[in-house]
């Protein structure tokens, strides 16, 4: 059967996605066994992970100013070659930096790539099917955790953990020959300027917030150092914000925020992000370190959650529609932060298929809560801020995950300094688990202050449930 020329470019987009998705769910397993090899510690290594999301960060402001500049295809196409050159290196990494520094590379592909594919989708699709396309870029997206944790399992045991980054070479060489063919350079005649000072500002002050926030409690610099990078990166994101206010263009427009519903998808859904994102860096550790299981049993388990995502894609759109987007995400997070916190009170004794169980309904509530942020965001942005949406967005949700790994981590060295141990134990992860989510719960505020007719252009006037 031929797919839908309308459908077309969002799959493509969702491949992309599929293959960083993947990455990332996988790299999370094979944690520990990475650490082993490269004879680091395992919480030392989450640096990698922090360092990517943080290189995401970063260089997602200017997503929107390379499509406008260059073409959405001409940039999409780089950005997938850039992600596999840092996907070889980091398969070739021996040391720490080394791997740290490929991961980086990884983060400036993925950069682009995520952003810029969806600035194509949303201009390719009306705002009534809106729900429609980002199903379809979002599910095949959602298989990446799903067959993440158990192949990155599967490969550590019985190849070398190597192999977790080679294999994203075939799958970049068809996705740049998909976009070759498929994707429009769409591109503006009238290309506003780059803003250089407010990219450095908003680059320095990411930068120092996130690696002053993940090393604090960790003893690997004095507290004075960790200190003085926080401090100095707040004041750069400040000076920012008056900087945004007196350019004509700036790299992030936080003009984006008088929309209603586009800033309380963005500040809520960091919370939401900030909790969640913690979780496959907390998981894979505590099943593996904590409790002794090898690397594979740990990817079936944690695959539970995925797979709980996957389930929600069928129903989504009708519960939104049904309930609209205020009712679903005030409830939807409540569950999301309970099944998060729940995890808090597993020990070795603790039945897998109890851990299993509750994992697949985490990972249900995961992908409702995304599924609704992620569309009420551009609900109501008009076509030609769209290209300064994506790239808003897209940061605000890679530096809640990168701030979320970092929570986790400092939960997880705070525990270890107050009870004077070296190794960490099955108990050190009840503070983390519950640490985040309590900061999930911190979004279910925001999102009592949406109207009830939030979204409408999105969902639609489709029967409302019975006011209770």
């Amino acid at each position: 059967m031929a797919i839908p020329a309308k459908n077309i470019v969002p799959l493509i987009v969702a491949c992309s996605l599929f293959m960083e998705t993947l990455d990332s769910t996988i790299i999370a397993t094979a944690l520990p066994t990475i650490a082993r090899s490269l004879d680091e510690d395992p919480l030392r290594l989450n640096l990698a992970i922090t360092c990517y999301l943080l290189s995401l960060s970063i260089f997602i402001p200017l997503s929107g100013w390379m499509a406008d500049k260059f073409g959405a295809r001409t940039v999409f196409r780089a950005a997938i070659g850039v992600f596999m050159i840092g996907s070889i290196a980091c398969g070739l990494s021996n040391t720490l930096w080394e791997f740290v520094i490929a991961r980086m590379v990884q983060g400036m592909g993925g950069a682009m790539m995520s952003p810029v594919g969806r600035f194509v989708m949303l201009r390719s699709v009306e705002k009534s099917e809106l729900m429609r396309a980002m199903i379809i870029v979002t599910t095949p997206a959602m298989l990446g955790p799903v067959f993440g944790p158990p192949l990155g399992g599967f490969i550590v045991t019985y190849f070398s953990w190597r192999w977790i980054f080679f294999i994203n070479v075939p799958m970049a060489l068809l996705g740049i020959l998909l976009v070759t063919l498929f994707v429009e350079n769409l591109r503006e005649d009238d290309v506003r300027p780059l803003d250089l000072p407010g990219f450095i500002l908003t680059g320095i002050g990411l930068s120092c917030l996130v690696f002053g926030f993940e090393i604090a409690g960790r003893g690997g610099l004095p507290s004075s150092v960790v200190a003085t990078m926080i401090v100095v990166g707040a004041l750069c994101l400040a000076i920012y914000v008056w900087h945004a206010r007196r350019v004509a263009f700036p790299v992030l427009d936080l003009n984006l925020l008088k929309i209603t519903t586009f800033r309380i998808g963005v500040t809520g859904g960091t919370l939401t992000r900030m909790g969640i994102g913690a979780l496959p860096f907390l998981l894979p550790i505590m099943l593996q370190l904590g409790f002794g299981y090898s690397p594979i049993v740990s990817g079936l388990v944690t695959f539970a959650s995925a797979a709980g995502a996957m389930s929600m894609r069928v129903t989504a759109t009708r519960i939104i529609r049904y309930f609209g987007y205020r009712r679903t995400l005030i409830f939807n997070s409540l569950l999301t932060s309970m099944t998060l916190a729940l995890n808090a009170l597993w020990r070795p004794s603790t039945p897998l298929l109890v851990i299993f169980t509750v994992l697949l309904l985490g990972g249900f509530f995961r992908s409702l809560q995304f599924s609704a942020v992620n569309t009420l965001g551009y609900s109501d942005v008009p076509p030609n801020m769209m290209s300064r949406a994506t790239p808003f967005a897209s940061m605000a949700q890679q530096l809640a995950m990168s701030l979320g790994v970092g929570t986790g981590a400092l939960l997880l060295h705070l525990t270890l300094a107050f009870h004077g141990a070296v190794d960490l134990g099955p108990g050190d992860f009840t503070p983390a688990f519950l640490g985040v989510g309590l900061i999930s719960l911190g979004a279910v505020p925001i999102f009592l202050k949406l109207s009830p007719q939030a979204g409408s252009a999105v969902i639609g006037h489709t029967r409302r449930a019975p006011e209770t």
